[in-house]
């Protein structure tokens, strides 16, 4: 059984020696957020998001600029009218050519055409607004582009104070460990004088162990907190750990902030462009009804003999259509475009009233946060000075061992209390600023 737990014992110490052995990267607050910026793979997603949009509103730019399309065609007939036809179009019939007998059954004829057709729409109501539409769901995007930045912000820079927290908390317990060692050897020493019982050694050892394994899951920590920093960066960290650049601070500046939500944050006025989207889709689609006017023409180029020009010709004209009835196509569209709209705008007041209800909310734990802050930083001060009168009596032989490993217990973690009341102080009251901003 000894055998086994010093192995134990010898793993854990070799796994911490391993992780902690590995190349530390010092990075700033001010790096990480630049970093993210620019290469988190959700603000990547999201800009990507954005430029498919983006060419969506300019494929209605059609609506506007000619369609021009030019095509060559080369072939061989002895179909009738197709051989009348080309003759025709190369401009080389002649008398001969009317006889039955060839007009029946002609001879084999080449014909190579050269044609270049330009369409340009004219009036294009419903057009319009689906431009509109698509210029609506554009902006909508850039501005949720935007606001995925900043989330990403607020998440690094939790990630970030997580990292902080780490290694203060590891920090924390080493002290711990220390004193626990020296509470140790000062028992050792009692029990060797035979002043002190066999128990109240193995007390201390028990101690001693426990926040030996509880450093190790600290460190376990920071690694974890260093590995999801370096997600969020995009960058890939192998055999290395960050190091915080800045220490987690034991002390805050407490503030007083307005609550109120901000109808022009990001987000909110990328539902309002989302609902306009709709809107506009829903009037696109009633203006379906009305007819549309393009413009036609085209210049032709015919010969016998291949890339020949002999004949020329050009047609130009106008095109008025009306769907007069679709078999209820367009009014369903129409119907559902209705449906769609009104459905957004309920959705952007539903979503403003939420993001109120999480403003207050986090106004109410922000309150929380402080009064948790204060009265943590009040019980480890108090829980140092117990320790330190147990500690002084203990040594005059005055306290019990149980009572001194009790007090020095609890003074660590009162102090691991303060450090994580910090933490949920400065993270509360950033994501409080977020989303007033």
């Amino acid at each position: 059984m000894k055998n086994i737990k010093w192995n134990l014992f010898t793993g854990v110490l070799f796994f911490t020696a391993g992780v902690f052995s590995q190349e530390t990267i010092s990075i700033s607050k001010e790096e990480i957020l630049q970093k993210a910026s620019e290469k988190n793979l959700q603000v990547q997603a999201a800009e990507a998001s954005y430029e498919s949009t983006k060419a969506d509103y300019r494929q209605s730019n059609a609506l506007f600029f000619p369609n021009v399309n030019v095509s060559y065609t080369g072939m061989v007939t002895t179909n009738p009218l197709m051989a009348f036809g080309s003759k025709l179009n190369q401009e080389i019939l002649t008398q001969a050519d009317f006889n039955p007998a060839l007009l029946n059954n002609p001879d084999q004829t080449q014909n190579f055409a050269t044609v270049i057709e330009v369409k340009q729409p004219l009036i294009n109501v419903d057009g319009l607004f689906g431009r509109q539409a698509a210029k609506a769901k554009m902006d909508a995007f850039q501005l949720q582009t935007e606001r995925t930045k900043e989330y990403v912000i607020l998440e690094v820079s939790k990630a970030y104070m997580q990292l902080q927290l780490a290694y203060k908390a590891v920090t924390v317990l080493e002290k711990a460990n220390e004193t626990a060692k020296g509470n140790l050897k000062l028992v050792e020493n009692y029990f060797n004088n035979g002043m002190l019982q066999k128990t109240d050694v193995l007390n201390v050892q028990v101690r001693v162990n426990e926040i030996t394994n509880q450093l190790q899951y600290a460190k376990s920590n920071v690694q974890n907190a260093s590995d999801y920093l370096a997600f969020l960066l995009n960058e890939d960290t192998n055999g290395k750990v960050y190091v915080p650049a800045e220490s987690l601070a034991n002390e805050v500046t407490f503030e007083v902030v307005e609550v109120d939500l901000n109808t022009n944050r990001k987000d909110i006025q990328a539902m309002e462009k989302s609902t306009e989207a709709y809107k506009k889709m829903f009037q696109s689609s009633k203006y379906g009804f009305l007819p549309r006017l393009n413009a036609f023409g085209n210049y032709q180029l015919y010969d016998s003999q291949f890339l020949g020009t002999q004949a020329k010709g050009y047609l130009i004209g106008a095109q008025l259509s009306w769907d007069v009835f679709d078999g209820y196509k367009n009014i369903g569209k129409t119907q559902k475009a209705k449906a769609d709209f009104n459905k957004a705008k309920i959705e952007t007041e539903h979503y403003k009233k939420q993001s109120l209800l999480e403003i207050t909310k986090t106004n109410r734990q922000l309150l929380d946060a402080e009064n948790k802050l204060q009265l943590s930083q009040l019980a480890y001060e108090q829980s140092q000075e117990v320790f330190r009168i147990r500690q002084n009596r203990f040594a005059q032989g005055l306290e019990k061992t149980t009572d001194l490993l009790a007090a020095e217990t609890q003074m660590a973690q009162k102090e691991l209390e303060v450090l994580q009341a910090v933490f949920e102080y400065n993270f509360t009251k950033e994501y409080l600023q977020f989303l007033m901003k």
